[in-house]
């Protein structure tokens, strides 16, 4: 067999290995145990996004082309988009967090395989036309910005990429209106842009710190600021939510052991892998449920008794539980490690 077939053959139906770090999964409370995973790149593929319905209009759904590399290095049948980016602006983009946009709104991304000092842009390829490097020329500062922190880099094709706090810039080919971040999260090394440069969604996550502790002990200390809790909802009872309060869910055709996940490329776009916690700082939930799973990308993800748990992108404020019961797969979880039934 050649190394093309075998390659095609291992993304329809491979058995990938990787380390879980979870105990009650198999190991230890503290040891690393290799388990068998199972990518369901093979299962039909069904399209889904915010509005949870069974299909959203643009082919995005669970597995869907699965020889698509995590980061996002699939090809796209569309030309790279070389529009300037003219005068940008900061936009604030629910569940995101205050974003840079081109002169057209679309978001600007960073890419952690890139390099800020000294620039380099390692995004080549079919890599490039999901994700468009954007031009240098024409590019103007947000208004209140440092116009300093605006430059560029030779890309190895010869063009001039816009780079912000060193940071080689993107747009996402899947963004396809004005204040959409579709690619925010995505592998796990794409992230939107705040002004600074940094990743727009941990500046959020810093401010909603900072304003917590400015609430003081009343207000804001707790469960609420640690960086996995319970809290009371009123219609599901005790459930799972990470710093920023949004909701964690498990998916249904994952599975705990073993582990096998069901929510890959392009169904990434709507459900995050939630980022792993030290289980000592979680709150009101045994620490023994609470590990972490490399993803087939390479990436930890936060599991919860030995499920992979997500964040959903319709839930655009701290609370919220749209994704619970989407398409009878997706339920938030519950300060047993259980899911929570959808309601009947």
């Amino acid at each position: 067999m050649g190394n093309r077939s075998r390659a095609t053959a291992a993304a329809a139906g491979s058995v990938l290995t990787v380390l879980l770090l979870a105990s009650g999964c198999g190991g230890g409370d503290d040891g690393a145990r290799t388990v068998t995973v199972r990518a369901a790149g093979a299962e039909r593929a069904v399209g889904h996004g915010p509005g949870g319905g069974e299909g959203d209009g643009d082919g995005e759904g669970y597995g869907a082309n699965p020889e698509a590399d995590a980061d996002g290095e699939a090809e796209a049948e569309a030309e790279a988009d070389l529009t300037p980016a003219g005068k940008l602006s900061v936009r604030e983009i629910p569940g995101v967090g205050s974003v840079v946009t081109d002169a057209a709104g679309a978001a600007l991304y960073r890419f952690d395989k890139d390099s800020a000092q000294p620039p380099r842009s390692t995004c080549e390829d079919a890599c490039a036309t999901l994700w468009p490097a954007v031009p240098a020329d024409g590019a103007q500062a947000p208004a209140g910005t440092d116009a300093a922190l605006l430059g560029s880099v030779d890309r190895p094709d010869g063009t001039r990429q816009l780079t912000l706090a060193g940071w080689p810039v993107y747009r996402y080919a899947k963004d396809t209106r004005p204040g959409e971040a579709k690619g925010e999260g995505v592998g796990g090394t794409w992230h939107a842009l705040a002004a600074d440069g940094k990743k727009a969604a941990d500046a959020a996550e810093a401010e909603g710190a900072g304003e917590a502790e400015e609430a003081g002990p009343a207000e804001g200390a707790g469960k609420e600021s640690a960086p996995l809790s319970a809290v009371d909802d009123a219609k599901l009872g005790k459930l799972m939510v990470d710093a920023r309060g949004r909701t964690l869910y498990r998916f249904g055709k994952d599975s705990a052991w073993p582990m096998k996940f069901g929510c890959l490329d392009s169904c990434l776009n709507t459900w995050k892998p939630a980022a792993p916690v030290e289980r000592e700082k979680a709150v009101g939930i045994a620490a023994g449920l609470v590990g972490s799973v490399e993803r087939p990308d390479g990436t930890r993800q936060l599991t919860i008794d030995c499920w992979p748990v997500y964040l959903y992108t319709g839930d655009t404020a701290p609370g919220q539980t749209n994704g619970h019961g989407l398409q009878g797969l997706w339920f938030a979880v519950n300060d047993a490690g259980e899911k929570i039934p959808a309601a009947g």
